[in-house]
């Protein structure tokens, strides 16, 4: 692990995940509230053909952020281009995103034109302004759901069978789920002195984050980023992101939409090797 300065006093995690060096440069950008190694699975599958790497968005796993900081997708965007000048600083970067990640990525080529050959996105978060545009004194389910999660555990293991006991996330792949709790929780003690775990992505963090994603800026640049994509998705849903992902392929000048109608919005945790298919 390494770790960038950026924008904000951010310090933006960086893992060498898997394959060579002398294999062309890939990145990962993950999903809110995951971080980089609950895409493993998809690393590994990539390990023969790229040099795979990834980040954690600054709040989320070992990457950090002043509390103080407004959370909004912009500097995302610019932690993302950061890494990817860092990984691939002569260009012929492959880009893959899930959600979240999918928009900064988006974000990072309009920026950086040169940089990327080709992006590989699932259901990126983008929305047309007068689609997505919450009540800022109205929480949005996901965004409560957000602040209602759990923050401790006992041990890792509890929240691990938590966690498979129900969806969503209860989709993942055992091994996904597995590194999602190893990675995305940190020791800590209660207020009893009791040792227990905590999430590293704060819920109120993510909350924040669900809530200004519609803001994100990134529906506009559409039409201005020539770079070849492959914009995937589960099946579509009036309430995912799946239904704005056939629509955002066509506004990009140089994409295809690929569609797995026997997947969710968790495409990349339940189907990796599907998902790593595709690049």
């Amino acid at each position: 692990m390494l770790h960038l300065d950026s924008v904000d006093d951010a310090s933006i995690a960086v893992y060498d995940l898997a394959g060579d060096a002398s294999l062309p440069p890939l990145l990962i950008s993950h999903a809110t509230g995951f971080h980089a190694h609950c895409y493993l699975p998809v690393a590994r599958a990539l390990g023969e053909r790229y040099h795979v790497w990834a980040l954690d968005h600054r709040g989320h796993g070992h990457s950090t952020v002043p509390a103080e900081w407004s959370v909004d997708w912009k500097p995302f965007g610019v932690d993302t281009r950061l890494v990817a000048e860092h990984i691939a600083p002569d260009g012929g970067l492959v880009g893959v995103g899930h959600s979240m990640g999918g928009a900064t990525l988006l974000m990072a080529a309009h920026a950086d034109p040169g940089r990327f050959d080709h992006l590989v996105l699932f259901e990126p978060i983008s929305f047309p302004g007068t689609d997505y545009d919450p009540d800022p004194d109205e929480e949005l389910p996901i965004a409560q759901g957000a602040r209602r999660r759990r923050r401790r555990f006992p041990s890792r293991q509890a929240a691990i069978d938590n966690y498979a006991s129900k969806p969503p996330l209860a989709l993942m792949q055992p091994e996904v789920l597995a590194d999602y709790v190893e990675h995305g929780f940190r020791d800590a003690v209660d207020e009893h002195g009791e040792p227990v775990v905590e999430l590293r992505c704060a819920p109120e963090f993510e909350a924040a984050v669900f809530m200004t994603g519609g803001a994100n800026g990134v529906w506009d640049l559409l039409p201005e980023i020539e770079t070849p994509c492959t914009i995937v998705s589960g099946v579509v849903s009036e309430t995912e992101p799946s239904r704005v992902s056939e629509p955002l392929a066509e506004r990009l000048p140089n994409a295809r939409y690929v569609r797995f109608d026997d997947q969710t919005h968790f495409g990349p945790f339940s189907h990796p090797g599907e998902f790593a298919a595709l690049v």
